[in-house]
């Protein structure tokens, strides 16, 4: 054992083999708690615990996950994966949804089935989406781990969604929308057809897979033409296998819902709570009212109250309306349509919060004090009636002093304080400093016949980041209060960014002159000053990119790791249950830890259980935001697909060895320029510093340059789009590094050969808070 001593102490600790031997072969969760408590590490010794900790994270021989930790290359003990394949034997094979591929190929893990599986037991497929339980197997094995399923997160996709292409003798063949797709084209014989037209959107099933030739398919939907927007959507909801229509069951207990009634809940109709929202919102699920505090000891303060639709009131445990809910995980939104997590008699009717209309509600109030601090807070189980439905332009422009016939009566008495709390909020969020983006987000406005109108830019108002002050504080006070009441919930958590992550940015910054500032732990705090340093400049946007990028995705878990990007020590979802099924979990951990009723979160629930919720949901909500990104990329594909020739003003968002990837000011929209394209020069991809240089002329483009583009061709089906480069790059001298003669000309010809289109680039985005 490595030896340590100092004046007072002489105590043996492990060496840094024995600490990495320990997280390698341990069983379960490993964390510094379970390391201290193994080695018997005590006092001022976990101070040198830490900091071995993390010097073996930076030399990348541990990787961590929030509080959790596990040999770098290496799976931990549980793991989301997809299971691929079956083997020679008829085994089925896994892999992890995720994987750095710096820890070199992606590891197999072959599932472990028992040869008497218990009743209830999950029977996974081919195509499944598990959560598995791994051990690693010896090494020289075929694969690296075995599993076990403990639960199966996403079921395979049972339909196949593409283009149609008919033949003059009838049937045809299926050209997959989704470009993953192991099999590729897909054969329709006559009479399978249907009703199918050449180019249509439709969805078949798998009729049989023959050892040769091509698998066979039969249409099942024909879904319409492809040139139509409005089957935009529905490409992403095939391609994610997002549940689409509710079952029978689900509907009937819907259908049979009452009224909640006023039995044994406090009577707060009384009380003036409004509902802002965007003007097209159908399902009202929060609402707010301030007023100034009339205790003396908080002179100065405000009681802020949030009211938030009784989900749990008529979702039950256990019903087919829960277990539609957890299926779905969130609903779904695009530009003509919403996927709702529940039906609209819950979600638009019962539930939603509408102007003078009796709804039950789990309340939070909140005692704000003058220094904008939460003081305390309780929670309530109540039946309001909300005093008015506002849109969020219509409470902005009432207090911008434009009230209209609806804003007029309620501005003094109900607008007004609710600014005023709100000042006070943002002061101490102001000083709390969390993580602050400036991202404009792309908004498709949508014709009556389902064509794109246009595309832009929402106004970012302060009614917007009213309501986003309310809803954390509420957040806060009800995660606080399940951690009061020693009950388990699930957390909204976002770690800090990784060591790689930030080794990356630094990169980046680097090759625009800047460096990251200072020293020590890793804050909100440090990225904010990157942003100010290019507030106003030509980078502000593209660094606003980069710096969201270096992030890690937010998502739920049953551990707190607190949430980085908002600076909190906890947080727990609870203000959206209509539409995100955590919000729902923490009402009725709410409803069971503060006795308001039978309906809350049933006592047999474990914590095994809410962390293998949280994974589905997770899951679920990462399935719910690319189909939600790829539905904007081909909308935008299909309103720009007419102006090919155009020309475009952009910035470089990305390089890489292949090419340029572009994006647009005007749209947001993302596009490739291929390598071979640029210029009169053979074009390297130079990693450090993130550019493309000639190597005669060594003219360079650079991540974050401003260019001019010309759209070449525009894919709306893969939702991708090619750009001709008309901007000369900077000229900063030869490089000396080119071929002499005739052999450039051929190697760009090979060059251009091999540059394929569409390209794509996968950009891990933010996620939500």
């Amino acid at each position: 054992m490595a030896k340590r001593s100092n004046a007072d102490t002489r105590t043996s600790l492990p060496s840094r083999e024995e600490v990495t031997s320990f997280i390698t072969h341990a069983q379960g969760k490993v964390g510094k708690r379970e390391i201290a408590h193994h080695f018997n590490i005590k006092g001022n010794d976990r101070i040198w615990l830490k900091q071995i900790l993390k010097d073996l994270e930076i030399e990348g021989i541990v990787d961590r996950r929030g509080k959790t930790m596990h040999k770098a290359g290496q799976l931990p003990p549980v793991v989301l994966a997809d299971i691929t394949q079956r083997d020679r034997d008829g085994e089925l094979i896994a892999v992890p949804t995720e994987w750095d591929e710096e820890h070199g190929a992606i590891p197999t893990i072959i599932i472990v089935t028992p040869r008497k599986p218990r009743p209830g037991m999950p029977v996974a497929g081919v195509g499944d989406r598990a959560l598995l339980r791994v051990d690693p197997l010896k090494p020289g094995e075929i694969h690296r781990y075995s599993g076990r399923v403990t639960k199966i997160i996403a079921k395979k996709q049972a339909q196949v969604l593409g283009i149609f292409r008919s033949r003059p003798e009838g049937g045809g063949r299926l050209i997959p929308v989704d470009k993953k797709a192991r099999d590729q084209e897909l054969q329709i014989r006559p009479g399978d057809e249907g009703e199918a037209q050449d180019g249509d959107l439709i969805a078949v099933s798998i009729v049989k897979h023959g050892r040769f030739g091509l698998p066979t398919a039969k249409v099942k939907e024909r879904l319409g033409s492809v040139k139509s927007e409005k089957a935009v959507s529905l490409i992403a909801i095939f391609a994610h296998n997002i549940p689409n229509e509710f079952p029978k069951a689900v509907l009937d207990e819907a259908a049979a819902a009452k009224p909640a009634t006023l039995d044994g809940r406090e009577d707060w109709r009384a009380l003036p709570l409004v509902t802002i929202d965007p003007p097209d919102a159908k399902d009202h699920d929060d609402a707010v009212h301030a007023a100034p505090d009339d205790d003396p000891n908080n002179s100065g303060g405000f009681v802020v109250t949030v009211g938030i639709a009784d989900v749990s009131a008529y979702v039950r445990p256990g019903s087919a309306m829960d277990r539609e809910a957890q299926e779905r995980g969130n609903s779904v939104y695009f530009p003509d349509r919403v996927v709702p997590m529940l039906p609209e008699r819950i979600s638009n009717d019962l539930c939603s919060l509408r102007p003078r209309e009796d709804r039950p509600a789990l309340a939070v109030r909140m005692v704000i004090g003058p220094d904008g601090r939460k003081v305390r807070h309780s929670f309530h189980r109540v039946m309001m009636r909300s005093a008015e439905k506002l849109s969020y332009q219509q409470a902005q422009a009432a207090i911008d002093g434009r009230p209209d016939e609806v804003t007029t009566p309620i501005l003094d008495t109900i607008l007004k304080p609710l600014w005023a709390a709100y000042e006070l909020v943002k002061k101490a969020s102001d000083i709390r400093e969390p993580l602050f983006l400036d991202l404009p987000e792309r908004k498709i406005v949508l014709k009556p016949d389902g064509t794109v109108d246009r595309v832009f830019v929402p106004e970012r108002l302060e009614a917007h980041k009213l309501i986003e002050e309310f809803m954390i504080l509420a957040n806060v006070a009800a995660a606080e209060a399940l951690e009061q009441a020693d009950s388990d919930l699930i957390y909204r958590v976002h770690d800090e960014p990784s060591l790689e992550k930030m080794r990356s940015l630094s990169e980046v910054l680097a090759s625009i002159g800047l460096k990251i500032p200072g020293q020590g732990p890793i804050k909100p705090e440090l990225f904010n000053r990157i942003l100010r340093s290019v507030d106003g400049s030509e980078h502000q946007l593209f660094i606003n990119e980069v710096v969201l990028r270096s992030q890690s995705q937010a998502e739920y878990s049953a551990e707190n790791y607190g949430h980085f990007g908002l600076n909190l020590r906890r947080y727990a979802h609870f203000t959206s249950p209509i539409r995100r099924y955590a919000d729902l979990i923490v009402h009725r951990a709410l409803v069971s830890a503060l006795k308001f009723g039978k309906d809350g979160l049933p006592e047999s629930t474990t914590r095994a259980e809410l962390i293998e919720i949280s994974a589905k949901i997770s899951a679920a909500e990462r399935r719910a935001m690319a189909a939600e990104r790829e539905t904007i990329d081909r909308l935008i594909a299909h309103f720009l697909a007419d102006r090919i020739g155009a020309t475009f003003e952009g910035q470089i968002s990305g390089v890489s060895k292949a090419g340029l990837f572009i994006k647009l000011n005007e749209t947001g929209a993302d596009g490739f320029v291929p390598a071979a394209t640029i210029g009169n020069d053979y074009y390297r991809y130079d990693e450090t510093t993130h550019s493309m240089r000639g190597e005669d002329t060594g003219e360079t483009y650079r991540l974050g340059d401003k260019v001019e583009v010309k759209l070449v061709e525009a894919a709306p089906v893969a939702g991708a789009l090619r750009f001709e480069l008309l901007t000369k790059g900077r000229f900063t001298g030869k490089t000396g590094g080119g071929r002499k003669g005739g052999k450039r000309p051929a190697r760009r010809a090979k060059a251009a050969e091999a540059a394929r289109f569409p390209t794509r680039v996968k950009v891990k985005r933010r996620g939500r808070a």
